[in-house]
């Protein structure tokens, strides 16, 4: 039978770890968690599920990962956000990999929830994540907000039928916040990739995301949350250009 190491990066997500961790601990063979010094219980809950801890500094989400992937057993590395958990049905996906002693790379769709409400329009689903893959062939790049796996070569990509749930805004409050903190990521990231026309960009973009996202993703299906979900994001999209046209400033 295949074994999978499950990779799990924390920094004091009491709230969330626990519904992560019951979620997999029936496909897990070890469950590896790899902690930025988190300073609530989010430790205690982890060794409770048997996990193999290792506490290391903050060096971004790419490093982090990369990091939980060496320190795994098996090749075969289930990665999963604290935020996350299997559904019953992508449970049941995987264990009939790992009946096959089937590896590879697979993907699933990710659905998230938003106050309290599933949005499957906006654009958000299905948000199809690569997530289960064999570590010696695959590794996390990225040095800001979007990491993603690079592969040393083109390989098949199958998805198992199930969904990743995304237990990721509490509130609008929440959401604001996490706008105004991966902002400032994200305009760094602009101005290392030297992105040009950041003016015009920060005026028609923001436009065109949430015409996008609310009339051809049907975001309007969603209802209020839809609404708040697509204007939220092109705010989004907008105070990213306004805060790496003020960057570019300060540096000149």
């Amino acid at each position: 039978m295949m074994k999978i190491s499950v990779v799990i990066i924390t920094y004091n997500e009491e709230k969330n770890i626990e519904r992560c961790l019951r979620s997999v601990q029936n496909v897990a063979d070890e469950i590896v968690v790899v902690d930025s010094f988190s300073t609530d219980h989010t430790r205690e809950i982890c060794e409770k599920f048997g996990a193999k801890i290792f506490q290391r500094k903050w060096q971004g989400y790419s490093h982090t990962k990369n990091f939980g992937n060496e320190m795994a057993s098996y090749d075969q590395v289930l990665s999963i956000d604290a935020d996350e958990a299997l559904t019953p049905e992508l449970e049941a996906s995987i264990l009939k990999l790992k009946a096959k002693s089937t590896g590879g790379i697979y993907s699933f769709n990710r659905l998230t929830n938003y106050c309290g409400q599933w949005v499957r329009h906006c654009g958000w689903y299905p948000d199809v994540k690569i997530r289960l893959f064999n570590r010696t062939v695959a590794r996390w790049e990225g040095e800001y907000v979007h990491e993603k796996l690079a592969f040393e070569k083109s390989f098949a990509v199958h998805h198992l039928k199930g969904d990743l749930l995304h237990f990721s805004f509490a509130s609008l409050g929440d959401h604001l916040q996490r706008v105004n903190r991966y902002s400032d990521l994200a305009a760094r990231e602009m101005l290392e990739r030297k992105t040009g026309r950041l003016v015009l960009k920060m005026i028609l973009s923001p436009l065109a995301k949430f015409i996008k996202s609310y009339f051809f993703k049907r975001g309007f299906q969603d209802g209020f949350h839809g609404l708040c979900v697509c204007t939220i994001s092109a705010f989004d999209v907008f105070i990213r250009y306004a805060k790496a046209i003020q960057m570019q400033r300060e540096r000149q």
